[in-house]
């Protein structure tokens, strides 16, 4: 059913070019066994929670967070409702000083409860400084999770993704982009947490709503990690989250590993959905060939037969990226 995902041993990553050649540059799935196990953080989760609980409360910031909480029917599965109108659990704003003590003391057997993407920095000052991972940019924020047994539904992240468990075990399902079409998205602007979800990831083998999905179902990767283990995602890969542990850590990191200019990929896709999906189906083909063409480049650069001094905007410069740019938002000012 699944495939094998790639290892890489985070010893022989000791400069950012051989992380950048061996890890990001393939846009594929990597294994990066035991990168976090000296932390201090998975030291002390690993003991219980009473010191884990301890060791939080130094750097707590006496923030409010939001939680996901469910009855403990659901079994730690987070996700909609049968009819897709809601959601199978409850948001509650609570100090995370008392998530983290439902969280580690398990003192509600009728409830599930997770947190996530909290920014560490925010909420838990300090902790990072003593959390190293030497792999991840300076510049990026970590952003800690946490929560009893949970099954987190399919989906991607915009950013390149360094996943690191701190505490308990977790399975990754792994799909690529290129599935997307088998996965049985759901809606775009009724989410959880902010990114569709494949809704056939969820699903019987069997279940006649998503026949196509049995062609994604042999393309995927299944990643086993105990704590100490990272995993790097590339963007855009969808991820299904089971983390088994009576208590889990999960501590990652966004970023975008190849930077091009200000501007992010997703607010291009969006204003091309807006301009370009409703157009007849001819129609679609020809501003296809033209995104091939000028954006995606099978064929290499779109002005590869003239000398590059001839090249103009599309030399890609900086400079360059600024002036399309200043067109782009000339044109949707109606300039």
């Amino acid at each position: 059913m699944s495939g094998a995902a790639v290892e890489v041993d985070p010893a022989t990553l000791n400069d950012p070019g051989a992380f950048r050649r061996l890890v990001t540059e393939p846009c594929r799935p990597v294994v990066l066994r035991g990168a976090v196990r000296d932390w201090p953080l998975a030291r002390i989760a690993a003991t219980g929670g009473a010191a884990l609980g301890e060791y939080l409360a130094r750097f707590d910031a006496g923030r409010r967070i939001e939680a996901f909480v469910g009855d403990a029917a659901i079994a730690g599965r987070y996700h909609y409702t049968d009819d897709l109108s809601g959601f199978n659990f409850r948001r509650e704003s609570m100090p995370l000083s008392e998530a983290v003590e439902r969280l580690v003391t398990g003192r509600n057997e009728a409830e599930t409860l997770y947190v996530g993407s909290l920014p560490i920095p925010l909420v838990l000052p300090g902790l990072a400084e003593e959390n190293i991972l030497p792999l991840a940019p300076a510049n990026v924020p970590p952003r800690i999770w946490m929560g009893h047994a949970s099954t987190i539904a399919c989906h991607y992240d915009m950013m390149d993704n360094i996943a690191c468990v701190v505490a308990g075990q977790r399975r990754f399902t792994l799909y690529p982009p290129n599935a997307i079409g088998d996965l049985y998205v759901g809606p775009i602007d009724h989410t959880m947490a902010g990114q569709p979800v494949a809704l056939a990831a969820e699903a019987a083998p069997d279940d006649s709503r998503y026949p196509r999905f049995e062609r994604a179902r042999d393309r995927a990767i299944t990643v086993e990690l105990s704590a100490g283990d990272a995993l790097y995602m590339p963007k855009l890969w969808w991820h299904r989250v089971e983390a088994s542990g009576s208590l889990n850590i999960l501590v990652n990191y966004w970023w975008d590993a190849f930077p091009v200019g200000p501007d992010q990929p997703f607010a291009p896709l969006l204003l091309a959905m807006s301009a370009i999906a409703a157009r007849p189906e001819a129609e679609r083909a020809a501003w296809r060939a033209w995104f091939d063409h000028y954006v995606f480049r099978p064929d290499g650069h779109p002005l590869a037969h003239l000398p590059e001094e001839r090249h103009g905007v599309l030399g890609m410069s900086a400079e360059n990226i600024g002036i399309l740019r200043a067109q782009a938002m000339r044109m949707l000012r109606g300039g």
